[in-house]
């Protein structure tokens, strides 16, 4: 996967130091989405299980997202340059799409349309589908954008989305195994088993991705990471502890986002950061490349764990609160 598909231009969008990485093979993200589908797959077959519309239909999102992400790989390469798909037009073109397929999750499966943090009830925010389906797009839409952002290190994005992945396995088996408790999820070991094999997907492509690269993931795994991730929330009615759990992604594209903003503020004069997104301002600070992917990946930890301590913390209150241990 990969072979003969450079990496170019790199001076347009990312230190000069990042030129020896031109050659490297992209758009190793068609293996990692393949090995997850898979991985998704063989548990169902074994066991016989049929496979749920709301997971068809999310798997059906991110093989969309991933293939604006393969289109613009390609025009990257084949113009050989970093400019593939204007940046406007995919982000307006993956919003609209997004739009769609929520109308569609919504339409054709029993997710709950309910704003909510750590479950439906918590704070349980009914609203609706229009109102629904507008918010979960914009969930999915900066997700996958984020992601595609973090993707400027070697491991970086494999790194953190494992992180967030395993997060999501663990809240998908709480609430398979506490059913009285969080009901409003549909099929929530089916959601772990995608969780699960999303997160097997990026080690697995961490081996080959990790400084040096041998293969990077381009914007065909970026976009099809982001938006598993971002409908993992949706589905688990975690909407607002995605960027807690995804805190990094968050600084990365914040960065970006305030580094634009004072960008413009000042006339076209003043930067707040040496490079966005971040991890090139560090780079520029004189952090080696592997020196700042190791304290990202630390820091991704660090919100991981935040985000599920907020969560077990809430199903533990909730069992006070019942007094009923499901064992």
């Amino acid at each position: 996967l990969g072979k003969g598909q450079p990496i170019l231009g790199a001076e347009d969008r990312g230190p000069q130091h990042h030129m020896h990485k031109q050659g490297t093979p992209t758009m190793g993200g068609i293996g990692i989405l393949a090995a997850a589908f898979i991985g998704w797959v063989i548990p169902h077959t074994r066991a016989g299980l049929a496979f749920s519309d709301q997971a068809l239909i999310m798997w059906l999102t991110i093989f969309v997202l991933a293939a604006i992400g393969f289109l613009d790989d390609f025009l990257k390469v084949r113009r050989q340059h970093n400019r593939g798909i204007f940046w406007k037009k995919k982000g307006w073109i993956t919003f609209g799409i997004v739009i769609v397929l929520m109308w569609l999750l919504a339409a054709q499966t029993s997710v709950s349309e309910t704003i909510s943090f750590t479950r439906a009830a918590v704070p349980g925010w009914d609203v609706s589908t229009p109102v629904w389906i507008i918010w979960t797009a914009l969930m999915v839409w900066a997700t996958t954008n984020a992601v595609n952002i973090t993707d400027g290190l070697d491991g970086l994005a494999a790194g953190s989305a494992m992180f967030g992945f395993g997060a999501f396995t663990l809240i998908a088996y709480f609430a398979f195994r506490n059913a009285d408790i969080y009901s409003a999820i549909v099929n929530p070991l089916d959601l772990g088993v995608l969780s699960a094999a999303m997160a097997g997907a990026c080690g697995g492509f961490l081996w080959w991705n990790a400084a040096p690269a041998r293969i990077i993931m381009g914007d065909v795994g970026a976009l099809g990471l982001g938006a598993a991730l971002g409908l993992l929330a949706v589905t688990t009615n975690t909407h607002f502890l995605l960027p807690i759990i995804c805190g990094i992604n968050v600084m990365e594209a914040g960065s970006v986002a305030i580094q634009m903003g004072v960008f413009k503020a000042s006339g076209r004069k003043k930067r707040l950061f040496r490079m966005s997104p971040i991890h090139h301002h560090f780079e520029l600070k004189g952090w080696p490349e592997t020196t700042v992917i190791i304290r990202f990946w630390l820091l991704a930890a660090l919100c991981v764990a935040t985000g599920v301590a907020l969560f077990i913390a809430d199903f533990t209150n909730e069992i006070r609160l019942i007094g009923d241990v499901v064992p």
